[in-house]
């Protein structure tokens, strides 16, 4: 079994803007310069259903998240995660994981390679949060309570998990 994960953001889908609180340093995001709520999406590849969601503030770093999460993997599970992941293979070791260049070290051809591969795998995901992205309390500001924004998201996943099963995934994703 290989479980996709990883965090959605506001571009991709949410990270989602919310309006400013009482507790505004929490969900602050300084990378987007906004009030935001975030997101984790665990998605099973092969069924390309939403399994587990976790939802935080906007300031939270993701890998604290998915420990926050205590979502139970087992060992033999592949997990499939973008780069704000990095710590992750230290408790879980089956993981594909982008590898970041930094000033002094570029990547070489075969690391470019392997990042190349883990994100056609990922691109799974992004056709996901794009038919998720059709309902517009994702994709515009979120007006309404924190509390019951896990709620709502978690009623659009299972709108999503149920058009899986009664359409047919080639139509839905345009597989051929």
């Amino acid at each position: 079994m290989i479980i996709l994960m990883i965090k959605l953001l506001l571009l991709m889908l949410p990270k989602i803007q919310s309006n400013a609180q009482k507790k505004q340093k929490q969900s602050y995001s300084g990378k987007k310069k906004k009030h935001t709520i975030k997101t984790q999406v665990i998605i099973e590849q092969e069924t390309k259903k939403i399994i587990a969601t976790s939802f935080s503030l906007g300031k939270k770093h993701d890998y604290a998240l998915f420990k926050e999460s205590k979502i139970p993997i087992l060992k033999n599970t592949k997990l499939i995660v973008d780069s704000g992941y990095q710590g992750i293979q230290k408790n879980h070791n089956n993981v594909l994981i982008p590898t970041k260049k930094t000033k002094k070290n570029p990547l070489n051809k075969e690391q470019k390679q392997y990042n190349r591969l883990v994100s056609k795998m990922r691109i799974i995901i992004e056709n996901i949060f794009a038919i998720l992205k059709k309902f517009k309390i994702i994709t515009e500001k979120y007006r309404n309570r924190r509390k019951r924004f896990g709620l709502r998201f978690n009623l659009i996943a299972s709108i999503f998990n149920f058009t899986i099963i009664i359409f047919n995934i080639k139509y839905l994703f345009k597989i051929k």
